[in-house]
């Protein structure tokens, strides 16, 4: 087997048996990258250097028999999160010479726990986005067609993943850019509970949404990840003090008497065919499997793109407002301060985060923040309120990640609104603040992947994990590899 198609799991085997060391498995994935990368795009910046660095203090520490199941292997995490002395771009160009001074805790986490990093991963200019178009650094392609999309905005975390160019990486999910990009790449993704993960050193685009988590090979990397990047965090002030448990331990105790709910919502008309076929197929695997299945209602999803497009803008508007030139990033050349704001602003900002921004400010703005902001609130909660009732009667929901497979790169730029609205199954998630899982489930008849969503009580990443490794047991899209 190449060093490039293993789990997490396969590669500790091998480090901690002495088959391989982390310097030939980094040089390996590095040699993958430069491989791949002209084909995918899914890197801003490749730490050669660091990586090997890293590497070889791993094998010293496997060398004393100090080997965690992180340690030594390579992974690469979006360009959101802040890498003390390495460039960090958000994907926009007024970040293009911003080097941090201190780490985000959840690279950290992964980093002290032995982890090795390859790089920065391409992404949608601040996370705005659900296809990987708007990077100031170029498209990152999907690793299954390189005509497609390969979702956003963690397309370069996907990709990275589904073109074997590391071992596992870290995304963001404001709105479902883990899940999204996971099932366009048939890759596992993972968006944990608000306040599992910290958000500390994380480029903010929408505080109340944002959540940092995992994309990998299979749900028992996926596990492996969220355990090491669960937990408080005082530098946090959204960060939740509640115990995490033992993800691994409890992935293999099946789905029998699993109550898993179904919401008519979800299953709709203009859900693409092939998307219907596998969630009927998923279906049929849990029946098969021992689950029971219950319908159930979550009324007020056709609402959440409008109020996730009220609160994310707004959020973005407050949370942009520090990129002025002044203290970091773009500092455009002009004859005043207010000009130098404007130059610095228009030249760094791209079109999508300009948008959103102008959108956000609207909302916010005198006269229209009861009419459009503070509705938007009060309908959240009463989205929230949908699944607290749905999860009184079931232990888990199973819904399509996405109406459509990845579509064609260039497909939707033009046209936000029908963009936006390829978040419809997994923005809802967000507003609610609760977890979920996207998993491959299968593939269109152009052979693209299909991914299965599965949705937990907050805090219960447990049971996702649990349902989602019996899945992945029951079947072998998991196992399958894109051809680049």
């Amino acid at each position: 087997m190449n060093i490039f198609d293993m789990t997490i799991h396969e590669l500790h085997t091998a480090l901690k048996g002495k088959q391989i060391s982390s310097v030939e498995a980094t040089s390996a994935m590095l040699k993958r990258i430069e491989a791949v990368e002209p084909n995918v795009g899914s890197f801003i910046t490749v730490t050669s250097e660091q990586a090997l660095a890293a590497a070889e203090q791993a094998d010293q520490l496997i060398a004393q028999g100090e080997c965690d199941l992180l340690t030594g292997i390579p992974l690469a995490i979006k360009d959101i999160f802040l890498t003390k002395g390495v460039r960090t771009t958000c994907g926009s160009r007024i970040l293009h010479n911003f080097i941090p001074p201190y780490s985000a805790t959840s690279w950290e986490k992964l980093r002290d726990r032995g982890a090795v990093l390859l790089g920065k991963l391409n992404q949608d200019e601040f996370a705005m986005g659900s296809s990987n178009e708007s990077s100031a650094y170029g498209i990152t392609r999907n690793p299954w067609d390189t005509t497609c999309i390969p979702g956003g905005s963690s397309g370069g975390s996907a990709a990275a993943v589904a073109a074997r160019q590391a071992i596992a990486t870290l995304g963001t999910d404001t709105g479902g850019s883990i899940r999204q990009p996971a099932s366009h790449c048939g890759c596992v993704g993972l968006k944990p509970t608000y306040g599992r993960v910290s958000r500390y050193g994380v480029i903010a685009y929408a505080s109340s949404l944002d959540q940092v988590g995992p994309l990998t090979r299979d749900v028992a990397d996926c596990a492996v990840m969220l355990g090491a990047l669960a937990g408080h965090d005082p530098k946090d002030s959204t960060s939740v003090d509640t115990p995490v448990p033992d993800y691994s331990a409890t992935l293999s105790q099946g789905v029998k008497g699993l109550r898993i709910g179904l919401p008519k919502e979800y299953f709709i008309d203009g859900l693409d065919p092939d998307v219907q076929k596998a969630m009927d197929a998923a279906i049929d695997t849990y029946r098969r499997l021992g689950a029971e299945f219950v319908d159930i209602s979550l009324p007020h999803t056709d609402y959440a793109v409008a109020t996730y497009y009220l609160i994310a803008t707004a959020e973005a508007s407050s949370n942009l407002a520090r990129y002025d030139g002044v203290r970091f990033g773009h500092r455009a050349e002009a004859d005043g301060l207010l000009e130098m704001y404007t130059k610095s602003r228009s030249e760094g900002f791209g079109s999508e985060v300009k948008r959103r921004i102008m959108l956000g400010t609207y909302a916010l703005s005198s006269g229209y923040y009861d009419a459009y902001y503070l509705k938007a609130q009060k309908v959240r909660t009463m989205i929230m309120n949908d699944f607290i009732k749905a999860f009184a009667s079931v232990d888990v929901i199973l819904t399509p990640v996405a109406p459509t497979p990845a579509f064609k790169i260039g497909e939707k730029i033009n046209d936000p609104l029908q963009m936006y609205l390829s978040d419809i199954f997994t923005i809802p998630v967000n507003l609610a603040g609760t977890c979920a899982m996207s998993l491959p489930a299968g593939f269109s008849a152009s052979g693209l992947p299909i991914g299965l969503q599965l949705i937990g009580k907050p805090f219960d990443e447990e049971s996702i994990l649990r349902a989602g490794y019996a899945f992945e047991q029951a079947t072998d899209w998991h196992t399958r590899k894109a051809a680049i």
